[in-house]
């Protein structure tokens, strides 16, 4: 099994310039809760570059999202 994360842009189409890794067999997380514990230490990052929400993907299916990276008010 693979857990990836998809990144969107603020319109819901993905992340221009942004890699997501599906395009990569070796890429991707081998639990959700490293795919998960990657994005807590990275969605600044991720914000910066342009992602508005992300959606975790468990080997093509969509597990949950869009998920907002907007940090709470």
């Amino acid at each position: 099994m693979s857990w990836t994360w998809r990144f969107l842009a603020p319109d819901g189409a993905p992340a221009p310039g942004v890699d997501d890794g599906t395009g990569r067999p070796e890429a991707g997380f081998p639990t959700q809760s490293d795919a998960e514990s990657w994005l807590g230490e990275h969605w600044r990052d991720l914000v910066e570059a342009g992602v508005d929400s992300v959606v975790l993907v468990e080997d093509g299916r969509e597990v949950y999202g869009p998920m907002s990276l907007a940090p709470p008010d």
